[in-house]
């Protein structure tokens, strides 16, 4: 599979990985000290759902697009959505959508002045946007190489809390070991920080044995949580995706609980699929 962000800007798979990363943010801003967050397969940074890209396959229209219209959301989407009227203040007028923040500009317009942001990329288009969104944004830095590597090079960081993202396009057959290596040395590095770590669905099997994997790590507190619009048997399709958060921050699992099953509501009308949030590993490994 080869997940590249331009393509599925705004999908499904977009509205659970940034609705989670808002809420995680949201709730590291609840102490007063500054943090730093981690990214490791940035993108780009802000997509254009004009753009032939995004137009070509139109997900975005499946996904954010169907919630936007819905005047009430859930009060535990607020930083979600706040994040998207930053870089569509049209919205606030009766607007259309037109840009969609990918998770580096999401989280840097939700953080403080004295959080950072370590941005890591690999693909050279991507770098030059991401250098040219934050060109004038002094807490965010861009690495451009291999953003395995990168976690390497960041951890610890000097603020001893924040979050580190792992969001890898899937262009690999091994991406699911990869991931799990890069979370045992990352939390090898930084036992305290959170770990989000996105992953898409296609057949039930190969994600099975992925969470199997991630118990057998010995980390605790490892929290689960899935939006799947199509029943996950079927490996021809993004069926859906997960999100798995080492050290999740205080009740963000009743709060996905709360956000997850109104938005699979909205996004698989005739009830496909569902929203799943349960711990793979309580408060001991």
């Amino acid at each position: 599979m080869n997940y590249r962000h331009h393509f599925h800007a705004g999908n499904h798979a977009d509205v659970l990985k940034h609705l989670t990363l808002a809420l995680v943010i949201d709730a590291l801003k609840a102490k007063d000290k500054p943090f730093a967050v981690v990214d490791s397969h940035a993108g780009a940074g802000l997509y254009d759902l004009a753009a032939t890209a995004a137009e070509k396959t139109g997900e975005w229209q499946a996904g954010i697009g169907a919630l936007l219209p819905v005047q009430e959301w859930p009060e535990a989407m607020r930083p979600y959505k706040e994040a998207l009227m930053r870089v569509n203040p049209q919205l606030a007028h009766g607007g259309h959508l037109r840009l969609y923040p990918g998770s580096p500009r999401l989280m840097a317009d939700l953080m403080r002045d004295s959080d950072r942001l370590t941005l890591g990329e690999l693909h050279p288009d991507a770098v030059r946007k991401l250098r040219h969104g934050f060109e004038e944004d002094r807490r965010v830095r861009i690495i451009e190489g291999d953003g395995y590597h990168l976690l390497r090079s960041e951890l610890p960081p000097r603020e001893k809390r924040g979050l580190v993202h792992i969001d890898p396009p899937f262009e690999d057959k091994q991406e699911f070991q990869a991931m799990l290596d890069a979370l045992q040395e990352g939390y090898r590095r930084f036992a305290t920080g959170v770990y989000a770590l996105w992953y898409p669905i296609k057949a039930r099997p190969e994600i099975k044995r992925f969470h199997e994997n991630l118990k057998k790590l010995g980390i605790p507190r490892i929290l689960c949580a899935e939006l799947l619009i199509h029943p996950d048997d079927v490996g021809q399709r993004l069926n859906g995706s997960g999100m798995i958060l080492v050290n999740p921050p205080w009740q963000l699992d009743e709060k996905l609980r709360r956000c997850l099953p109104w938005v699979h509501e909205r996004l698989a009308p005739e009830g496909e699929g569902g929203a799943r949030i349960h711990w793979l590993v309580g408060e001991t490994a």
